[in-house]
C-alpha cells in the first residue's frame, strides 16, 4: 500500500472503513500467495504433522488470540490433529500449564504488528520449555519481531500477509480475517483455498455492498447501552471478537459482552434489560442451530431486551418472528466460513457506533491508555 494513500474513498474518511472494505480482496491475494508457497509449506509441515503426539497451539494476544477460538475447533475435527487455542497472554504467565516438554510442539503465532511483548516472549518460552519446538508465525508486518526472528530461525516458517492487512486503524479488521483465512488454507487446503474461498469473499463483498455508505448502521441506531453477541462453537470466538470491536472503537462507552447461547442462560442472561441489544449468530449446522434458535425464541418471549436480532444464512419461522438479517444467497457455508460474514456486520456496527457516539475510530482512546501495540508489559524471566 503506498505510504501517501489516504482513505478518501471511504465515506467516513477513516482507515478503519477502508480496511473493512478491502477484506475480500486481501483474502484472495493471501490465499493465492499460499498457493505459490504450497511446496515450501508442505516441506516444512508434512514431517511435523506425521509426528506422534504433536501439539499445535494457535496463539496471539487480544484479537489475534480470538483467531484460534474461531478456527481451532473446526481444524481439530477436520484434520484429526491436536489443535488448541491458547492466548500468548496465558502462555507467558503460565507456561507450565500449557507447554508439555515431552511432546513436540508447533506454535502458530498470529500478530498484526508482530511486536506485542507477549507474542515475542511466547516464542522464546516455547523454545525454552519444549526441546522439539517449531514455529509458524502468521503476521501482517514484515518489519515485526515475529517475522524477522522467524526468517532467521531453522525451526520456523514465516507466513507474511499482504501489506494492506497491516491495519493502520486502531482495531484489527482486515488483519484478523486474512490471518484466519490463511491459516485455514494452510491446514485444510482441500476445503479452504484460493478458488473455494471466492464464494466467501463474494458473499462478504455482497454484505458490504448491501450496507451502502454505512450511514444507516447495521442494526439501526437506538439508545442502547449494552450489546451482547452470542455464538456456538467457533462462532463464540466470533462473538468474542465482535464484542471487543465495540469496546475498542467506542472506548467502552457501549458495554459489550459475549457468550454461547447455551451458556448465556447460566447467569450472564441477568444483564439483559430494556437498554440491551442482543445479536445471535445462528449456526449453519442443523444440530447446533436448534440450540441457537431455542435461545433466540426464549429471549424474544422474555421481552426484556431492547432488540434481539438473528443473523443467519437461512430463514425460518423462529428467525423471522423478530428482527433478523439473512446472509446474501450462496452455497452452503460451514460455520468457520460463515464467521467471516458475521464479522463484516460486527466490524461495521462497531465503526458506525463509534462515530455515532462521537468517537474517532482510528484513534478511539482519548486518554491514550489503550494502544494499538500494547505498551507497559514487563516480561519476567522464567525461573523453574
Amino acid at each position: 500500500m503506498p505510504e501517501n494513500y489516504t482513505p478518501a474513498a471511504a465515506a467516513t474518511g477513516t482507515w478503519t472503513e477502508e480496511e473493512i472494505r478491502h477484506q475480500p480482496r486481501a483474502w484472495i491475494r493471501s490465499l493465492t500467495n499460499i498457493d505459490a508457497l504450497r511446496s515450501a509449506l508442505n516441506n516444512f509441515l508434512e514431517p511435523l504433522l506425521r509426528k506422534e503426539n504433536l501439539q499445535i497451539i494457535l496463539t496471539g494476544a487480544g484479537t489475534s488470540a480470538f483467531i484460534g477460538d474461531i478456527i481451532a475447533p473446526w481444524l481439530a475435527s477436520h484434520t484429526g490433529k491436536n489443535f488448541s487455542a491458547v492466548p500468548t497472554t496465558d502462555l507467558v504467565t503460565n507456561p507450565m500449564d500449557y507447554l508439555n516438554p515431552a511432546h513436540p510442539l508447533l506454535l502458530i503465532s498470529f500478530g498484526r504488528s508482530g511486536n506485542s511483548p507477549e507474542s515475542v516472549a511466547a516464542v522464546e518460552l516455547a523454545n525454552q520449555f519444549v526441546p522439539e519446538c517449531y514455529h509458524l508465525p502468521i503476521t501482517c508486518n514484515e518489519a515485526g519481531a515475529l517475522y524477522q526472528n522467524a526468517i532467521n530461525s531453522d525451526n520456523a516458517f514465516a507466513l507474511l500477509m499482504p501489506a494492506e492487512t497491516h491495519d493502520r486503524g486502531f482495531a484489527m479488521t482486515s488483519s484478523i480475517t486474512t490471518m484466519m483465512a490463511s491459516c485455514l488454507a494452510v491446514f485444510a487446503p482441500e476445503t479452504i483455498n484460493s478458488q473455494s474461498f471466492r464464494d466467501v469473499a463474494d458473499r462478504c463483498q455482497a454484505i458490504l455492498t448491501s450496507l451502502g455508505d454505512f450511514s444507516e448502521g447495521v442494526f439501526g441506531y437506538a439508545p442502547w447501552k449494552r450489546i451482547v453477541y452470542l455464538g456456538s462453537g467457533g462462532l463464540q470466538g466470533a462473538a468474542r471478537e465482535s464484542a471487543l470491536k465495540v469496546l475498542e472503537l467506542t472506548a467502552g462507552k457501549l458495554a459489550a459482552f459475549y457468550d454461547s447461547p447455551t451458556g448465556f442462560r447460566h447467569g450472564p442472561k441477568s444483564l439483559v434489560d430494556n437498554e440491551t441489544l442482543v445479536v445471535v449468530f445462528v449456526s449453519s449446522h442443523p444440530y447446533t442451530r436448534q440450540y441457537d434458535l431455542d435461545l433466540l425464541a426464549e429471549l424474544r418471549r422474555d421481552n426484556q431486551a431492547m432488540r434481539v436480532i438473528a443473523i443467519a444464512a437461512e430463514s425460518n419461522d423462529v428467525i423471522t418472528a423478530g428482527p433478523h438479517i439473512i446472509l446474501p444467497p450462496s452455497r452452503h457455508f460451514i460455520d468457520v466460513e460463515q464467521a467471516f460474514c458475521f464479522l463484516m456486520y460486527a466490524q461495521t456496527f462497531a465503526l458506525m457506533q463509534s462515530l455515532h457516539m462521537g468517537n474517532t475510530p482510528d484513534t478511539p482512546s482519548a486518554s491514550g491508555t489503550v494502544n494499538r501495540v500494547v505498551q507497559g508489559v514487563i516480561i519476567h524471566p522464567w525461573q523453574a
